[in-house]
């Protein structure tokens, strides 16, 4: 019982004598790092106001800073403000000889910073910026590595708001290339280069969603700017967004083409029926302009036409011009009743000469009913009616005959009171708005499909 106890009390003493050697080894560790910084940003010893020096120290130099972010994400993209928010890690590597330390035998990898101010930081802004804010919550999502052979990693979160010029005439149709620029403010390329980190510069989130739109791919490029100053160092990625066609099909082409078919109800209805008639046409003209104006609204002044707006103005003009075959039609119809008015005047007339006539004649039997004989021409007067439909029958079957048509046969089939001009208005309407409806559709689509295709110079 001695001997176990005894061992114990050895065990126990020696685990307490190991604990406080790897508590004084993390406090020498620590100590360590603190004497680092001290040693090379210590007050008189580092100014961060200089730049590094160029590649190998090389005075004369610009220095090279490499550049690589990860979009977190892509909450909207503006078409009326022309702009777009983008969410990002950003960061930025160079070397500076200044900040060389020992890594005690590799234990010591890097040395963090949260202070950007510590040390020389590229003066890199986005030039095609409207707002930007960082991120402090809960701490400020910044930090600075340091590591043994002077190379300095700078990374940050941001959110941007960058302007992104649209050419919005195959809308909604249409691909966009939004851009994100990254320049030099005071650094010529004399003195500080951008460069993309080779391997994947840009990264972005999988599964990103945006509204309305898809992220196609992405390029990265340079694009220096000469000045009266200078020439600057520049990069840019450059996003190709396709906007998704669906959402516009079904909240403006089906019902934009449910408001034309409607307004074609009214060929079917009675020429009589002149209330139910100009309000279904008057209803869809207000609809369809309160249509196009809503879409309007959510699109910028922009001075060229939109695929959009060749859209809109045909199927307004479909349904105006269903409202003016109404107002020919009924114009017809009052022409028609009057012309009928007339012949029947006419024939009314000319029953009364012929009574008048007879009347006449038989007045003139009466008073020569002395003559013993009264005999009957064998050769009728040219003006005897009876001769003259005689000779119209003859003619008639004397003429060669013609050769069908398909529209007149059609057309005659409808009964004779019918077959008036504000009928055969209704009729050929019929056929004709919904025919030039159709191909319009196929003029259309076929055009600005081949065009989206053509434009595409990414």
């Amino acid at each position: 019982m001695g001997t176990g106890h005894y061992f114990w009390a050895i065990f126990y003493f020696a685990s307490l004598c190991s604990a406080s050697l790897a508590n004084n080894a993390k406090i020498n560790f620590r100590e360590k790092e603190k004497k680092v910084l001290d040693q090379i940003l210590g007050a008189g010893k580092y100014d961060a106001r200089i730049r590094p020096s160029g590649i190998n120290g090389t005075e004369n130099a610009p220095t090279l800073v490499y550049v690589n972010m990860f979009l977190r994400s892509i909450s909207k993209i503006d078409d009326y403000k022309m702009e777009y928010s983008v969410q990002l890690t950003f960061r930025e590597q160079w070397t500076d000889e200044r900040l060389k330390f020992d890594d005690i035998q590799g234990r010591l990898k890097y040395l963090t910073l949260t202070e950007a101010n510590r040390v020389w930081m590229p003066d890199l802004f986005f030039s095609n910026e409207k707002e930007g804010h960082f991120h402090n919550i809960i701490m400020p999502n910044v930090y600075i590595r340091i590591f043994p052979n002077g190379s300095v990693l700078y990374s940050i979160r941001i959110s941007l708001t960058l302007a992104c010029p649209m050419n919005l005439k195959l809308y909604p149709l249409d691909r966009q290339i939004c851009s994100l620029r990254m320049a030099s403010y005071g650094w010529t390329t004399n003195d500080l280069v951008f460069l993309w980190k080779e391997g994947d510069p840009v990264q972005v989130v999988k599964n990103l969603h945006l509204p309305r739109f898809t992220l196609e791919k992405f390029l990265t490029d340079y694009c220096n700017s000469k000045t009266n100053t200078g020439e600057y160092s520049c990069l840019k990625v450059d996003l190709l967004f396709k906007r998704e066609f669906s959402y516009y099909l079904i909240q403006i082409y089906i019902p934009c083409c449910m408001l034309v078919i409607v307004s074609w109800v009214s060929f079917w209805l009675d020429q009589g029926a002149v209330p139910a008639r100009v309000s279904l046409g008057v209803t869809t003209l207000l609809t369809m302009a309160t249509q196009t104006s809503g879409i309007n609204a959510s699109l910028p002044p922009v001075s060229y036409t939109k695929a959009i707006d060749v859209w809109t103005g045909v199927c307004l003009t479909f349904v105006f011009g269903a409202l003016l075959e109404f107002a020919l039609v009924n114009y017809a119809s009052r022409s028609d009743r009057a012309a009928d008015i007339h012949k029947e005047n006419m024939k009314k007339k000319r029953r009364d000469l012929e009574q008048a006539s007879l009347d006449a004649a038989s007045d003139l039997l009466d008073t020569d009913s002395n003559a013993t004989f009264a005999m009957k021409p064998l050769v009728r007067h040219p003006g005897d009616p009876m001769a003259l439909e005689k000779l119209r029958q003859c003619e008639v079957h004397m003429q060669p005959p013609k050769r069908p048509n398909c529209c007149k046969t059609w057309l005659s089939k409808f009964p004779t009171r019918q077959c008036s001009r504000s009928k055969r208005i209704d009729v050929i309407s019929r056929i004709t708005f919904p025919l030039v409806f159709a191909l319009f559709n196929l003029v259309y689509w076929s055009t600005y499909l081949f065009r989206e295709e053509e434009d595409e110079t990414f």
